[in-house]
């Protein structure tokens, strides 16, 4: 299953949990999307958010300046 690559490199805390929540909101329920982030509490933030909202976060990979964060809509 192919996902979307939606960039929130350079935004810091908050901004990409409430970027990726608005991003997946308008996705179908099973939609995959690949989230790249810069800002180093984004390994907290992140898994955090898929727990909390009802995400499955299927993998995360270091990238070079950041993370890179795999969640498909619960």
């Amino acid at each position: 299953m192919s996902a979307d690559i939606y960039d929130l490199r350079g935004l810091n805390c908050p901004l990409p949990v409430l970027k990726t929540r608005k991003r997946l909101e308008t996705m179908p329920g099973g939609s995959r999307l690949w989230v790249e982030t810069s800002d180093p509490l984004a390994v907290i933030d992140m898994p955090n958010f898929c727990l909390n909202d009802g995400h499955r976060l299927i993998e995360t990979v270091t990238i070079e300046g950041g993370h890179r964060f795999h969640i498909e809509r619960g």
